[in-house]
């Protein structure tokens, strides 16, 4: 099932690796801080030219804080969007398309007006986020979340996990059909560690197949996430710090390939080859 984009539309017909480009200081992973806009355009190319097939960039980390204000968010995320849409345009075009990673309406509208071609969004979808997407006709991730972001509190207990998200996305994609977005625009992300428990997300990756029912493409957002370092120190309590998740996130990623990912947002060279083999030997069956 191909995703549609601002600029070109994915074919999805191999599993797609996106690189992670964080223009913070406070993100999960140390080893994924560009601090600055002019070292993120250089991480980024970096990651281009390794053969990530999109990038993903954002300004505001994904754990638990304080607000951040649209003005700061834009301040570095803005200047590192263009720098990159320069530099792909100076090479004829050739690059790969760059999601804008944030939740703000404000921040996104700004962003596709500096070379985003999608919205990656862990929001849930507000009516303006959705109203924007519609206009702009970009390429839009849809995350499961059960309240605000950037905001701390215990994962509900859901049952059938897989079947809450089958019901959850397909609510708010009907509302996102409701306010003008196409189908085709619209790629969904479980939301792995955002109100899940470390057992809910091995669960969901287990039955990764099942969302395909849905008719959508699956995002799937694993890297060095919070349930491989508790898997590999056997609690949640003693989890391995991000920085010690990489070989784990291979095989999540390997194997979530295999359930049927169309795209994956990693942080390592060694999990983009992992897709590309996974994705591979999924083909040649």
């Amino acid at each position: 099932m191909p995703w549609k984009l601002a600029d070109r539309t994915l074919d999805l017909e191999l599993p797609l690796a996106v690189g992670i480009v964080n223009i913070t200081t406070d993100s999960m992973f140390d080893g994924a801080r560009s601090r600055t806009p002019e070292q993120a355009v250089r991480d980024g190319l970096e990651s281009a030219e390794a053969g990530f097939d999109m990038l993903d960039v954002g300004a505001v980390a994904a754990r638990s804080g304080p607000p951040v204000a649209a003005e700061e968010e834009a301040a570095a995320l803005i200047p590192t969007l263009e720098g990159l849409a320069d530099a792909i345009a100076g090479n004829g075009g050739v690059g790969p398309p760059i999601s804008a990673d944030t939740f703000s309406a404000e921040v996104a509208k700004a962003a596709l007006a500096a070379g985003a071609s999608a919205v990656n969004d862990i929001s849930g979808g507000s009516d303006e986020m959705l109203e924007l997407i519609a206009v702009s006709g970009c390429g839009y991730v849809l995350m499961h979340i059960e309240g605000p972001p950037r905001v701390s509190r215990a994962a509900p207990s859901y049952g059938d996990v897989v079947g809450h998200l089958e019901t959850w996305f397909g609510g708010r994609v009907e509302r996102a059909l409701a306010l003008g977005v196409a189908k085709e625009q619209i790629a969904i992300d479980p939301g792995l560690d955002f109100d899940l428990t470390a057992d809910q997300d091995l669960e969901i990756l287990r039955r990764l197949g099942e969302l395909r029912g849905l008719g959508l493409p699956l995002y799937v957002s694993l890297s060095r996430k919070d349930f491989i370092g508790a898997v590999l120190a056997g609690s949640w309590e003693e989890r391995w710090p991000a920085r010690e998740r990489e070989w784990g996130t291979v095989a999540a990623a390997a194997l979530a390939v295999r359930a049927g990912a169309d795209v994956l947002r990693v942080h390592d060279r060694s999990s983009l080859q992992a897709i590309r083999v996974a994705g591979a030997i999924r083909a040649a069956a």
